[in-house]
């Protein structure tokens, strides 16, 4: 009996034991499960109360760091721009940045030129990149894109150098012109010759200022505030008229024709100057004894009816690669021929935001030496007035052959099949 008991004691006092230890060892595993730890200090990284909303509304990009340099929070334009790939920063200098700015506290910008996703052809994407410690164990890095406004800044000054470069010729000619005057001033003729000069030069200078002025207007005034029904008779009519005086120097012939009584919609200032600059480059771009035609007909649009009106000459011609970019401001396809007619270069820039302004777009069909056929579609009266006007895109256009008489050829297009079963132009020598 003292056997059995010692045993049973034993046994008891075994699993007493074994009880106390096994309770100690879940006490002390469920208090490691509790510790925090290394891996547990970046993947339980949240927001401060706030920041995921007012980060939402940014219009810059944005991308939120823990300690282990993985991405907490970023916006979908941090994606976009390919700041973000896999959960990391992708960029190598904004990430040292940002580690940077969490071993100091310091904030850091800096602006960076990225290579742009998709594109082979090597532009850049110009970015400016700011970091700052976000509590103490989060970076925030913002980043804005700066391309566009890079580009803005690169036509402002290119725009300003093209002015200055234009408006010193015309000053510099003058200055010297009017030394010739003094030093010739017992030689009357040569005092003639040396003012008739002057004159070409001043009148090339207001012209310059004058489409500078042109041009300022049109980018900033909005043309359908003053909206009117204009008829198109009456706009052909008054370009024709501003460039009488050049055609009949040139023996010259315009023709205008088409359907009658149109009109559109718009400022008739405006459109007088974009149809008379088109005009007036045809003419000074035509050889002499040729024809320049004018024509207009109604063409019927998904978003309503438009106005065409085709402006075709037989000069000399727009190759492909100048085609591009004739409707730059001060871009010349021919720079002797422009300064020995006192073109400025910004007839067609002009031509372009006054089309796009009255919502219509501005097309140009050429082949060199066949001539060239310059398009204005503009919304008609009734379609426009109640629509909204979205600038359209420039696309390419056929050309209308009005030459029977002139003894040679322009290419026909399918628009020009068109004007030529309208009546028979009226002849304006």
């Amino acid at each position: 009996m003292d056997v059995n008991a010692a045993v049973a004691a034993a046994a008891a006092i075994a699993g007493v034991l074994t009880g106390v230890i096994a309770m100690l060892a879940f006490r002390w595993s469920e208090r490691e499960q509790k510790r925090p730890t290394r891996s547990s200090l970046h993947t339980d990284a949240v927001l401060p109360p706030g920041v995921d909303t007012v980060l939402s509304v940014l219009r810059s990009s944005a991308v939120v760091l823990d300690e282990a340099d993985a991405v907490v929070k970023a916006s979908s334009a941090a994606y976009a721009l390919g700041l973000v790939r896999g959960g990391k920063l992708a960029v190598e200098p904004m990430l040292q940045m940002a580690r940077d700015t969490r071993r100091d506290g310091e904030i850091r910008q800096v602006e960076l030129d990225l290579p742009r996703r998709g594109t082979g052809r090597g532009e850049a994407l110009a970015v400016s990149a700011r970091v700052a410690p976000l509590g103490s164990r989060l970076v925030l890095l913002l980043v804005e894109d700066l391309t566009e406004a890079r580009r803005i800044e690169a036509v402002r000054r290119d725009f300003v150098a093209n002015v200055s470069h234009e408006l010193k010729t015309p000053v510099g000619a003058l200055s010297l012109l009017s030394e010739a005057v003094m030093d010739a001033s017992d030689d009357p003729e040569a005092v003639q010759r040396f003012a008739g000069r002057m004159q070409i030069e001043a009148t090339r200078l207001t012209s310059l200022v004058q489409e500078l002025i042109d041009l300022s207007r049109v980018q900033n005034d909005d043309p359908l505030e003053d909206a009117e029904p204009v008829r198109v008779d009456e706009l052909v009519a008054e370009a024709i008229d501003r460039c009488r005086h050049q055609a009949g120097a040139k023996q010259i012939t315009m023709a205008s024709g088409g359907t009658a009584d149109l009109r559109v919609w718009g400022n008739r200032g405006q459109l007088a100057a974009a149809l008379g600059n088109l005009v007036e480059n045809a003419v000074n771009y035509s050889p002499a004894r040729t024809r320049v035609g004018i024509a207009a007909r109604s063409v019927n649009a998904p978003g309503g009816d438009h106005i065409e009106i085709a402006v075709t000459d037989q000069g000399i011609g727009i190759s492909d690669k100048d085609k591009e970019r004739i409707f730059e401001r001060f871009y010349r396809v021919d720079p002797a021929r422009s300064r020995a007619t006192g073109g400025t270069g910004l007839g067609l820039a002009i031509v372009k935001h006054v089309a796009a302004s009255h919502g219509g777009e501005v097309t140009v069909w050429s082949a060199e030496g066949q001539g060239s056929t310059f398009t204005l579609r503009l919304p008609e009266a009734g379609a426009a007035r109640g629509a909204s006007q979205q600038p359209a895109r420039q696309t390419r256009a056929g050309g209308a052959g009005l030459d029977e008489e002139a003894g040679r050829s322009t290419p026909t297009s399918p628009e020009s099949a068109a004007y030529e079963t309208l009546p028979a132009p009226e002849v304006l020598p």
